[in-house]
């Protein structure tokens, strides 16, 4: 009889659960055990996550009801960017999740550019948001619906919803429910004993064909014992601290918002994240700029003057260090990283659990195969490593953008040599700030970009196309005809956005759907 494939996972928390209920169901036929130490506390600040997740779900036949209740989840419709362009403005604007709707238009979404170089560009930026996207007629009047009978189009409950949550209460819910199988032990690693191939055991008694690290930003085997490099990424994401804290409702039903807020203040940007019983929030700073006691003392500023809070001086705050980037293979000869021990971006744009669920899913992929081979780690690496940096190059696209001057922080950040490759032309993999440039100086239109660069860069007043390059393409004509060739799909847009506005009306609000579905009154 042949032995069957043993897998050990180090750590438990939110990545090191995920990742034993991924392999629960995609390789049943793999020996599984966690070990997880019974004294270290994990991060437990992952409260956002991304669109993307409920593909996750799906594979795993994970349903909202069944965990939702347990994680104190709400839904997430939005991410709102506030005082990242300007401060002092009303230059919010949303990436909000979904398809990109430009039913009737002419120009895609540069319709939108083109009525605001009509208005004189005094269109707010926040509009680009609302025209082409139509989940933001749910965000702004506060509503909610599961849209079963498809009438409002172009939204789908179960592909264009993300979901705020407790990180650490969803960890344990995958332990208790989705995890039969999985051998669980409560005890530290003290010894790690290794040879040219890998690991050979933890403690001298856990062997395994495949060990994967979930030890957070510890690292312990990856970094620890198997001394891989870590690539950092300082040079293109400015902040490497975070305070966090809880915040009680003062008016839950006004205050539950179906998405994330950032705010940018002195030296970062301020998290906000509305859950069922309480509010998670937390600023994101460089330390390079401000000490720890001067940053939790703007953190409360904010908190007091900006959210009104009371309380500020009673909460309870902790402080997180951190280290962006990734290392250099996150697959290393028997050994896997997943989560904060393979590498870090920062909070924006919701990001700490994405690249759990997206490395699980091509993990489960590579697992498939009968033997796992050099090429089959090195094709893991290639694909899980760009798909980090690019989206490492589009959270820095947020602070590349800005012109924000009012701090030295802001001012250095406007000054940052993000991608040296934009001058010296050398071909990358990876395709975040070049893709950027290519669609604002080659193809003036941001459509075709997947993953929300439309919404950020016109947010940040980064725009494919303005009035010179409108007089460039007409020979520096009259484009009065331009005008007049959309003015039609213009009016047939904004027709349709009306009767949607008739069933939003009609839905209910944020907080009762979420009291009538998940939380039954």
């Amino acid at each position: 009889m042949n032995r069957r494939f043993k897998i050990v996972i180090v750590g438990g928390g939110s990545a090191g659960w995920m990742t034993a209920a991924t392999l629960a169901k995609t390789c049943p036929n793999k020996d599984i055990t966690l070990i997880e130490s019974p004294s270290i506390p994990t991060v437990g600040v992952g409260e956002s996550t991304l669109g993307q997740i409920n593909n996750w779900l799906g594979l795993l036949g994970i349903e909202d009801e069944g965990f939702m209740r347990a994680c104190d989840a709400t839904y997430k419709l939005s991410i709102r960017f506030q005082d990242f362009y300007k401060k002092g403005e009303a230059n919010d604007f949303h990436y909000p999740f979904g398809t990109l709707d430009t039913r009737g238009s002419v120009f895609g979404t540069n319709d939108w550019i083109l009525n605001r170089i009509k208005e004189g560009n005094t269109e707010p930026t926040h509009t680009y948001a609302e025209w082409y996207y139509k989940n933001m007629l749910l965000v702004n009047n506060n509503k909610m619906t599961d849209n079963k009978d498809n009438k409002f189009v172009n939204f789908n409950f179960k592909r264009d919803v993300a979901y705020h949550f407790d990180s650490t209460k969803f960890g344990v819910w995958l332990r208790d429910n989705k995890c039969p199988n999985i051998k669980h032990i409560k005890e530290n690693i003290d010894t790690i004993e290794q040879d040219e191939n890998g690991i050979v055991s933890l403690n001298g008694k856990y062997k395994a064909d495949l060990y994967i690290d979930c030890t957070g930003f510890r690292a312990l085997i990856i970094d620890k014992a198997l001394k891989e490099p870590f690539e950092s990424y300082e040079d293109i994401l400015p902040n490497n601290s975070a305070w966090a804290t809880k915040v009680s409702y003062t008016d839950k039903k006004k205050q539950m918002v179906p998405y994330t807020n950032g705010t940018a203040i002195e030296n970062g940007w301020v998290w906000r994240v509305p859950l069922w019983s309480r509010i998670g929030t937390g600023y994101v700073y460089s330390d390079k700029y401000v000490s720890d006691e001067d940053a939790l003392k703007e953190f409360k500023n904010h908190l007091k003057n900006k959210e009104k809070v009371s309380n500020v001086e009673k909460l309870e705050y902790r402080n997180i260090k951190s280290r962006v980037g990734i290392h250099r293979r996150v697959w290393v000869k028997n050994v896997v990283a997943i989560g904060l021990s393979a590498g870090f971006i920062e909070p924006l744009e919701g990001n700490g659990l994405y690249s759990v669920h997206e490395f699980l899913f091509h993990l489960s992929r590579i697992l498939q195969r009968d033997i796992v081979s050099r090429f089959d780690r090195d094709a893991f690496n290639y694909k899980c490593k760009a798909m980090f940096r690019s989206f490492a190059e589009f959270v820095s696209m947020h602070f590349a953008l800005t012109q924000r001057d009012d701090t030295q922080y802001w001012k250095d950040v406007q000054e940052r040599e993000y991608c040296k490759e934009l001058y010296t032309g050398d071909v990358k993999i990876y395709n975040g700030f070049m893709e950027a440039c290519n669609k604002r100086f080659n193809d003036f239109h941001y459509q075709s970009w997947p993953g929300g660069l439309d919404c950020i860069a016109n947010g940040m007043h980064w725009f494919p196309t303005d009035w010179v390059s409108v007089k460039h393409a007409t020979c520096g004509g009259d484009p009065t005809e331009m005008y007049a060739g959309w003015e039609l799909g213009k009016k047939q847009m904004f027709d349709l956005l009306k009767k949607q506005m008739k069933l939003v009306k009609k839905m209910p609000t944020y907080y009762d759907f979420l009291a009538n579905k998940i939380y039954k009154g």
